[in-house]
This record gives structure tokens, C-alpha cells and sequence, in this order.
């Protein structure tokens, strides 16, 4: 059973995030990911973010706790929801663009390499990424839970490797310079790369996306 399975422990995390949104990263991620675009939404949660996402995208919610998921549900029957383990996101979907809000922190750095791997085969071609950390150097841990904190040098060289990097921005949450948000798109390179290894048809979306 996961950290958020019981309803005990979600409930007080809602409690604790009530005020708090993405409403400046969705807004910098707008920038470059069109309206209308396929979007999936790691850790959701209680859906705060999601509801905000789907103003202007098709989203997919998606959270390893099967309580927020059906918690969701009940208000929102018709909402495309996945149960999903943030590491192995074990789907066979393709979206346009992938977006967590302070999330991927819960990862050790082997789990991250491994999450911004697998994220990169289920975006489309062309996708991008738009996740959020805690800035710093440390780990905490809270009743069993880790949150690893990271500097911009250390997102950058996580991330180079697959993606180009659009935005690498330090913003408040609750104090000032406490966050880094990452904006990144699938490294077109790469994806020539990939290609001229494989041949033109091995890395084709099954699920046509907006990103040109």
C-alpha cells in the first residue's frame, strides 16, 4: 500500500495543500505546449492541478494512490484517470506533454533517471516535460516518506541528456527561491538519432499529438 493510500494520510496532505496550485507553472508551460494538447498529470492528487490543466488541454489524470483516484472519480465519473507508479509508468499511451507539481521530489536520483527515461518513450514526438522540485542540497524524510531536494545543476545535468531545456526557473511557494521548475522538450536530436539506428519507422507515435 502506497504513502496516499490511506485515507487518513491523503486527507491531511489536502489539508496541507489547500491554497497551493500550479497556476505559474501551467501559465510558463503555455508558452509552448498549443491548447488542446494531450497532457498527463503525474501525482495527481486531489486533482487541483488537473483541474486547472483542463481548462485548456486534453488531460490525464493519473496517481499511485488508488484514493485519490476514485476520490476524483466521484466528483468527476468522466475524467481519464490512470493508476500509476511514477517510475515505471506502465501504460502504452502516447501524450503530448507531461506535468508534475512537486512530485518527482519523492524520487532518489536512480528512480528519477530512470522515470525521465520512461517519460520520454510516452511522449510524442516533439513533447515536452514540465515538472517541479524543491530547491536545495538535502534529503528530509516525514513519516517514511523522502523528499529529496535538488539544485539547478544537478536538474540540468538529470535532464540534458534526453530533453533541450527550455526554462530552468527558481520561484517561491512558501519562501523565497524555494522551488526550480523545469521545462524541457524531447530532444529532437535524439530522436534523429534514434532513427538513423533504427530506421524511419521504429519510432512513430500510434497516437498522433499537436506538437509539430
Amino acid at each position: 500500500m502506497g504513502f496516499y493510500d490511506e485515507e487518513e494520510t491523503a486527507r491531511e496532505y489536502i489539508a496541507m495543500a489547500d491554497g497551493y496550485d500550479g497556476s505559474e507553472l501551467i501559465t510558463a508551460m503555455s508558452e509552448h505546449v498549443p491548447q488542446g494538447a494531450s497532457v498527463l498529470e503525474i501525482g495527481m492528487g486531489p486533482g487541483t492541478d488537473l483541474n486547472i490543466l483542463g481548462q485548456q488541454y486534453r488531460v490525464t489524470g493519473s496517481d499511485n494512490s488508488r484514493f485519490f483516484v476514485d476520490l476524483y472519480r466521484q466528483e468527476r465519473p468522466d475524467a481519464d484517470l490512470l493508476i500509476l507508479d511514477a517510475v515505471k509508468l506502465d501504460t502504452d499511451r502516447k501524450f503530448d506533454c507531461i506535468y508534475s507539481n512537486k512530485v518527482l521530489h519523492h524520487l532518489s536520483q536512480d528512480e528519477l533517471q530512470s522515470s525521465l527515461e520512461r517519460q520520454n518513450q510516452v511522449l510524442n514526438k516533439g513533447g515536452y516535460l514540465m515538472h517541479s522540485f524543491w530547491k536545495g542540497d538535502r534529503v528530509e524524510e516525514m513519516h517514511g516518506l523522502k523528499f529529496f531536494y535538488r539544485t539547478e545543476a544537478q536538474l540540468r545535468l538529470s535532464f540534458e541528456r534526453l530533453y533541450d531545456l527550455i526554462s530552468l526557473v527558481t520561484y517561491e511557494e512558501l519562501e523565497p527561491d524555494d522551488s526550480i521548475y523545469v521545462l524541457a522538450q524531447r530532444s529532437r536530436k535524439l530522436h534523429s538519432q534514434r532513427i538513423g539506428q533504427a530506421g524511419p519507422l521504429a519510432f512513430m507515435s500510434t497516437q498522433p499529438g499537436l506538437i509539430p
